[in-house]
């Protein structure tokens, strides 16, 4: 029997993470998904202060924390929970996914965590609408995700069912992404399958969370 080929996932960063940062943070579902997925690694295309709130830990010393889009006009902040008063440099973070969708890719699935899980949503809402930059990826696992405030993000999720298979997973603890965040956004997609486990902000990978992942994966398995 030839071996499977493994599916190939683009993995969007959250918000004040580097890419090198979240290749390290995703180690342990590396690890777990070894032979059945390759994890693709992206961080946001704009550099924030360290004084911004991090969506997981700080940034070692020689990394530069980055960010997808901005929520205040003149400030390197961001806040998922609250309406935005500007989505700065959300055009740019569209476009860095587009060049890494066409450059790094075909990729199979998108993985997004936090502000890139929110991002992921977006992206996939706008390839079903028609947008030609991102065509559809076979599946998206959205962790500690969030439906995106602002109505340049949120019209296009919130104008028809995303219609591809999900994964959602949160944690029952999760201070910076309320676990009822990721549970509005899980309602977008239907036939949407969680994931919950008893942790806070983080990329989950312990062996119950394994088999799960890899019951979701198997279904596209070639």
């Amino acid at each position: 029997m030839a071996a499977r080929r493994p599916l190939r996932v683009l993995c969007l960063a959250g918000f004040r993470q580097s890419e090198r940062g979240f290749r390290e943070k995703t180690g342990a579902l590396r690890k777990a998904l070894r032979g059945r997925a390759e994890l693709v690694c992206l961080s946001g295309p704009h550099p924030v202060s360290e004084a911004a709130e991090p969506d997981s830990g700080p940034c070692a010393p020689e990394e530069q924390p980055r960010g997808w889009w901005f929520s205040e006009a003149a400030a390197d902040t961001f806040s998922a929970l609250e309406e935005p008063a500007v989505c700065r440099g959300l055009q740019e973070a569209l476009a860095a996914v587009a060049r890494a969708l066409s450059s790094l890719g075909p990729f199979d699935g998108i993985l997004g965590f936090s502000q890139g899980a929110a991002l992921a949503a977006l992206v996939c809402a706008l390839g079903q609408a028609g947008d030609p930059r991102f065509p559809l990826p076979r599946f998206i696992i959205l962790v500690s995700g969030f439906c995106p405030r602002g109505l340049v993000l949120k019209e296009p999720i919130l104008k028809s069912p995303l219609s591809l298979p999900s994964l959602h997973v949160f944690g029952e603890t999760d201070r910076v992404i309320p676990a009822q965040e990721s549970v509005q956004l899980a309602s977008r997609f239907p036939g949407a399958v969680t994931l919950t486990h008893s942790g806070g902000h983080f990329i989950p990978a312990a062996a119950a969370q394994r088999q799960a992942y890899l019951k979701f994966l198997d279904q596209f398995a070639e």
